[in-house]
């Protein structure tokens, strides 16, 4: 289960679920970083509007919680598409300090080579993980609603099993993401999320006010389970964006990004 914990002075969520799988993944929190005013503190989006400088920073203090060089990590330029790109070592480095060559319009990742970690932005979207520990493929996902309607988690499954992983043998965590009570949308998204599911969403709607309400992480969760994945082996964070250890986009703008960084353990 995830829990809240301290590596190297810096806080983290821990997802420790995957540990046994070999895989090492966290989500960062909002403080021990230099941003400052709607960013402060830890914000580590170069796309926001914050000072260049000062994310860099940040960066570099989460890479040496790790106990990785800044110039490991894989950052993507995320469009809230489909993409998914296969990383290997000569991917290292790719957006970790300039933006420009982060991995283009890509919203997964996947990789068979540890210690790489791979790094997902989030503000309320969901940050999805998944590994078969049996190949030892890893992957990594950007999943706001537009992303999830057009099945970019069910990309990065099918993309994991050219590689040779199986849905029956992966294992998933959902990072926090907006809660239900908070995501007011459209009947325009409820209709393009239903669409992408065979599965009753129902579940996933809460309908009582005027305009509905919707849980994403819970979409994504059907969706994984109609590719194959056991119920046994999902599972989504209690922490939710409402918590105050996260940037949340739908409560503050602008506002900074936390990450989920995930890489498969030497």
């Amino acid at each position: 289960m995830a829990k809240f914990a301290t590596r190297n002075g810096r806080e983290l969520l821990v997802l420790d679920e995957l540990a046994p799988f070999g895989v090492d993944a966290v989500v960062t929190t909002i403080s021990g970083g230099v941003s400052q005013g709607p960013y402060a503190s830890l914000n580590l989006g170069l796309h926001v509007g914050d000072e260049p400088q000062r994310v860099v920073e940040n960066r570099t203090r989460v890479a040496d919680a790790l106990g990785y060089s800044l110039d490991d990590f894989v950052f993507m330029n995320q469009t809230h598409g489909t993409r998914v790109a296969t990383i290997d070592a000569s991917s290292k480095g790719r957006g970790a300090r300039f933006d420009d060559n982060a991995v283009i319009a890509t919203d997964a990742l996947i990789t068979t080579t540890h210690a790489i970690p791979l790094v997902v932005l989030v503000a309320d979207c969901c940050p999805i993980v998944i590994v078969d520990p049996t190949v030892q493929v890893l992957g990594v996902a950007h999943a706001g609603w537009r992303g999830t309607a057009d099945g970019v988690t069910l990309a990065l499954i099918e993309s994991m099993t050219q590689l040779g992983a199986s849905p029956a043998s992966m294992h998933a965590v959902i990072g926090p993401s907006i809660d239900l009570g908070r995501y007011e949308i459209g009947p325009e998204v409820v209709e393009a999320l239903a669409s992408s599911l065979k599965s009753d969403i129902t579940g996933c709607i809460d309908q009582s006010s005027e305009r509905p309400h919707i849980d994403v992480a819970a979409v994504n969760r059907l969706q994984m389970l109609e590719a194959g994945i056991p119920d046994t082996s999902l599972s989504i964070t209690p922490q939710r964006t409402d918590d105050v250890h996260f940037f949340s986009d739908r409560a503050v703008r602008p506002c900074g990004r936390f990450a989920l960084i995930a890489s498969l353990i030497q």
